[in-house]
């Protein structure tokens, strides 16, 4: 498909089958976020799959419950994507520190959205979740305290396979030419 097909494809899904998503076509996911540009090479990222079910459920009771049960819908989904931002190169930081911007994050945010656009040329349904308790899923899978984790994609095969539409600005909104 075209790329642009691709994009207008991809959206947010907060249904999922039950059925597992095979680690070849995980991998394939992986496999487009690892090749994410980052600022000075960094690679400031790991993700963390979780696919079996004990672990799952532990990790969804933990993270999406109390102030996180906003997004208590990703408790059904089959696999978390947990992605946890690590150091950037020492060059990275020291330029975000004097421009004032966390290149780690926009570094993460570019891998996700590769593995996120590879699940979706899959037939696989994703959805960036941001707000879940990260002392708990941390604890649930022994990430070591100075690590952060920014993101959890919640994933597996959609429930309705309808795509709905996209409520965006006009382009003349967002662009100028000069």
């Amino acid at each position: 498909m075209k790329f642009i097909e691709l994009v207008r494809k991809r959206q947010s899904v907060r249904k999922y089958l039950p059925e597992m998503v095979p680690r070849d076509v995980l991998n394939k996911c992986l496999e487009a976020a690892r090749l994410a540009p980052s600022a000075c090479n960094s690679q400031p990222w790991s993700f963390i799959v979780v696919d079996d079910e004990k672990i799952r459920n532990k990790l969804a009771e933990k993270a999406f419950s109390g102030i996180y049960s906003l997004n208590s819908f990703a408790k059904k989904a089959p696999i978390y994507i947990v992605v946890v931002t690590q150091r950037s190169k020492y060059t990275a930081c020291l330029a975000g520190y004097f421009k004032g911007t966390q290149y780690s994050l926009i570094d993460i945010g570019i891998a996700c959205e590769h593995f996120i656009l590879q699940a979706t040329e899959e037939g696989l349904g994703t959805c960036w979740l941001g707000w879940f308790n990260e002392k708990e899923v941390k604890k649930v899978l022994g990430i070591p305290g100075r690590n952060k984790v920014d993101i959890i994609i919640s994933m597996g095969y959609p429930q309705i396979a309808q795509l709905h539409n996209k409520k965006r600005k006009l382009l003349n909104e967002i662009s100028r030419f000069y």
